[in-house]
Formats: structure tokens, C-alpha cells, sequence
């Protein structure tokens, strides 16, 4: 991609689950077009680098350990320019085992509290701290990260679906409260990727066991439901939030984008 297009060169953009899955190809991507981009997550050290990127520790889900995290990027570059909301975690989950084969496949308090404190707490907690100083600075960019699940829904993962969902929904409200400011808030929303070395083997289980198969059986044939036939890569979501960021963007807010090869009910 051409650095100068996109205008990134010197932009401060935090990019939250950074360290690995669709966040690192962000992060890598970003970094590609000249932006300081800033891996915050729960696996780096403060103060460290990773692949030559500077890194912040952070529990999104801890309003404490998000205000260090703020506080310790602008202390470093002196301002936010962006903010990738990225962090998320997905356990399969059914809303009723009906089978009775295996009850910690259904959906309970501990599972559903995880899900919604990172993909949804998580989000506004990062959302507003990045707000408040991008308000001082005048202006700013916020990209939720949403899912095709979000709009569609997934067999075996109500409760995903459900704050991906409820991320829209905040990427919406907030492109309306904070547009007059020159913060504009979108989303993305991924659909079927190629693996992003995070799905173990235990995943693997839970999802084929809510989709009632077997681990070997879970389809890999996207011509089947994928119009382009192919998963997504995910230097192709880089690509669109390093888009999303910049000012080529700039009269993008209050919506979800689709990446998903044209998959959907239409």
C-alpha cells in the first residue's frame, strides 16, 4: 500500500489485542504505512517493543489498567489519533445442551460475563478513555471491531453474536454523540478469515460440538457459502482499517463496513 496515500505517517493508533490474531495484521499493516502503531494487550510488557512496535500492558476489561494504558501512550507520543477496538474473545457456547452429552458446552455466567466483559465492556471502557483525549486534542477516529455473527448470527454462538451485536450498536450511538467533535467512530466486520493461530484445539471441540459434528467435519469449503469463494486474509482487514483510520475515510462514521467476501442473507 502507498504510505503517502493514506497519509498515516507520525499518527499515534492503539490498536487493543494487538499481539496477535486480526490485531497483530493490523498492527502490521499500520505500521507499514508509517503510523506509530501501539500493541496493547494483556500478553506484552510495558515499555517493550514487538517487531520494532512499542507495547502497552492492558486489562480492557479494568477501567484502572485502562487509564494507565492511555495515559502511558500519550506520555510517549503525546497524543491519540486512533483507536482500533480490537480485543475480543468467542467461546462456543449452546443456549441449551440438548443432547446432554457435554453440559459445559452450554451457555452459563461465567462464559457469558467473559464475553460480554472483554467484546463489550471492554470496548466502551477503551472507547472512552480514548474519547476524552482525542476531545482535547480536537479530533480523532474510533474503529470498533464487530462480526458477521453480529448481524447474521451463529449457530453455537448467541452470546458472540450478541456483543458483536451490541458493538454496532455502540459504533451508531457514538458516531452521533461525538461527530461534532471530529471524532468519527465506525466499525468492521470480518466474516469467515483464515485462521489466525489462536483457534486450539479446545475451540475446535466446543465449536463442532454446538454445530453437531466433529472437530475433522467443521467445513472448510467457502465456495459453499462464500459468493467469492475463499475465506478472508487477514492483511486484507489491515488494509481496510489502515483505510478506516486515515482522512481518505473521512466521511465514514456511524456504520459497520462488511468484509466478508459477499456472504450474508442477501
Amino acid at each position: 500500500m502507498d504510505k503517502s496515500w493514506l497519509e498515516l505517517e507520525g499518527k499515534v493508533v492503539i490498536v487493543t489485542g494487538g499481539a496477535s490474531g486480526i490485531g497483530k495484521h493490523v498492527v502490521e499493516r499500520l505500521a507499514g504505512v508509517g503510523a506509530n502503531a501501539v500493541i496493547v494487550d494483556m500478553n506484552v510488557e510495558t515499555g517493550a517493543e514487538m517487531d520494532g512496535v512499542y507495547c502497552v500492558q492492558c486489562n480492557v476489561t479494568d477501567a484502572d489498567s485502562v487509564k494507565a494504558m492511555t495515559d502511558a501512550v500519550v506520555e510517549k507520543y503525546g497524543r491519540i489519533d486512533a483507536l482500533v477496538n480490537n480485543a475480543g474473545i468467542n467461546l462456543p457456547r449452546l443456549l441449551v445442551d440438548v443432547a446432554g452429552e457435554k453440559p459445559q458446552y452450554e451457555l452459563n455466567d461465567d462464559s457469558f460475563n467473559k464475553m460480554f466483559a472483554v467484546n463489550v465492556k471492554g470496548v466502551f471502557l477503551c472507547a472512552q478513555a480514548c474519547a476524552k483525549q482525542m476531545l482535547k486534542q480536537g479530533g480523532g477516529v474510533i474503529v470498533n471491531m464487530s462480526s458477521e455473527s453480529g448481524k447474521e448470527g451463529s449457530q453455537g454462538q448467541s452470546a458472540y453474536s450478541a456483543t458483536k451485536g451490541a458493538v454496532d450498536s455502540f459504533t451508531r450511538s457514538w458516531a452521533k454523540e461525538l461527530g461534532k467533535y471530529n471524532i468519527r467512530v465506525l466499525a468492521c466486520a470480518p466474516g469467515i478469515m483464515e485462521a489466525t493461530g489462536l483457534r486450539t484445539a479446545a475451540y475446535n471441540e466446543a465449536l463442532a460440538y454446538t454445530r453437531g459434528c466433529k472437530p475433522e467435519e467443521l467445513s472448510t469449503d467457502y465456495t459453499k457459502v462464500i459468493p467469492m469463494g475463499r475465506d478472508g486474509k487477514l492483511d486484507e482487514v489491515g488494509d481496510l482499517v489502515a483505510y478506516l483510520v486515515s482522512d481518505r475515510a473521512s466521511y465514514i462514521a456511524g456504520t459497520t463496513i462488511n468484509i466478508s467476501g459477499g456472504k450474508s442473507r442477501g
